[in-house]
């Protein structure tokens, strides 16, 4: 190919790669554009985007290791990241096990072997580092110094869309962080393990909503709506809420305000999100059939992000261990749900949760990996019995 055969193909591809990256408001996906890209630019076998946690003084990516997607994570200033991250300087190693900076341990992790490194820095709109671009293993031969230009021209365009989403990612980290900890302050007070159930249920939702075919940002929504299903039991006197003996009619219909609660304190805020959260909360106990409360509201007359929550929870609170009941099986709660259908649940989202099962336990098992920071052990009042405690679950 003649040289200006190449720069022709070259702005092509850079043209290509401002429209994709721009296109892409969020970070995950963000990144895993810019890394194809800019390896099949470079015309380099990987490319890893390092990303600055100046919180932690660290740099992190994804890299696979076996079928799994892990977060690496290195210290500014070590590794050939570190050290563009650190120094600002660009960097092109022909032969990285002769280079002092290259760390030969995760090439001993994923069974890869590094020969040629290329990496430049990052810059944010403020000079200070973002992050770190860095491909290995050219096709053929070393990278140039025409490709160091050509790496840098896209650090320069891809470093203003990755400070915006990763600002974002940080906002929306933040609200959401918010919002379970509003959602913990009435769980605390009826169940343990409050933490692990909501993160569980919400994550379920979220899966149950995508696989309706609703879009990623209102299965996101849905998600992150979810948790505050409950907030309205802030309003519930103690002496209902956490009566060891079942409740009498007049306090059942008092528990059950807890649907109402919860809407009217979040009703008509600025918040998209936190309006969603109100739908959610005044419909969750509305039953497919018409039995539900607080307004006996049947089928399609229920929001379906209602439709959604409603099977996430049960769900979850059957497979879930308390200490007045064991965990059910995974395939008696499914029997459960499917013998609900028409009943208690939508029957389009009990397909849907069966559709996305291998999904659903996936995020089971994840959520049940992590230690959480709010994670809070509550004890039951004494006298309270298993039975009556699972049924009061149910009811409220």
């Amino acid at each position: 190919m003649g040289r200006r055969q190449e720069l022709e193909k070259r702005q092509t591809l850079l043209a290509r790669f401002g429209r994709l990256i721009a296109a892409e408001t969020r970070l995950d996906g963000l990144l895993t554009i810019i890394a194809e890209e800019v390896r099949h630019i470079l015309a380099a076998d990987r490319c890893s985007v390092f990303l600055v946690d100046a919180y932690k003084n660290e740099l992190w990516t994804k890299i696979l290791v076996g079928p799994e997607e892990k977060i690496l994570r290195v210290p500014m200033g070590q590794g050939i990241a570190g050290f563009v991250a650190k120094t600002g300087s660009a960097v092109n190693i022909r032969d990285a096990y002769r280079d002092s900076r290259f760390t030969q341990d995760l090439d001993r992790v994923v069974g890869y072997q590094t020969r040629t490194v290329m990496a430049v820095p990052l810059k944010g709109r403020d000079g200070r580092p973002v992050g770190v671009f860095e491909v290995l293993n050219k096709s053929k031969g070393s990278f140039t110094d025409e490709d160091e230009g050509l790496l840098r021209i896209l650090a320069t365009m891809a470093a203003s869309f990755i400070e915006n989403a990763t600002l974002y990612e940080d906002l929306r980290r933040s609200h959401l962080e918010t919002i379970y900890r509003m959602a913990l302050v009435a769980e605390f007070r009826d169940q343990q393990d409050t933490g692990k159930h909501l993160r569980r249920m919400s994550r379920f939702s979220g899966i149950i909503a995508a696989a309706l075919g609703m879009s990623y940002l209102e299965s996101e929504e849905i998600r992150y709506a979810s948790p505050l299903h409950d907030i309205g039991k802030v309003a519930i006197p103690d002496a209902i809420l956490r009566k060891p003996g079942k409740l009498s009619a007049e306090e059942y219909d008092e528990m059950k305000r807890h649907t109402l609660y919860g809407s009217q304190m979040l009703a008509n805020a600025e918040s998209r999100l936190l309006r969603l959260a109100a739908k959610i909360a005044v419909a969750h106990h509305e039953h497919y059939d018409g039995s539900g409360y607080p307004y006996g509201l049947k089928g399609m007359d229920i929001p379906v992000e209602a439709r959604i929550v409603s099977v996430a929870d049960v769900f979850d609170a059957l497979v879930s261990r308390r200490v007045y009941k064991g965990a059910w099986t995974v395939d008696d709660a499914k029997s459960y749900i499917k013998s609900q259908e028409s009943k208690l649940f939508d029957p389009e989202v009990i397909k849907a949760l069966f559709a996305s099962f291998d999904e659903i336990l996936a995020a089971m098992e994840e959520e049940n990996r992590r230690i959480l920071e709010d994670e809070v052990i509550n004890r039951l009042p004494p006298g309270v019995s298993g039975e009556q405690s699972f049924e009061r679950h149910h009811q409220s």
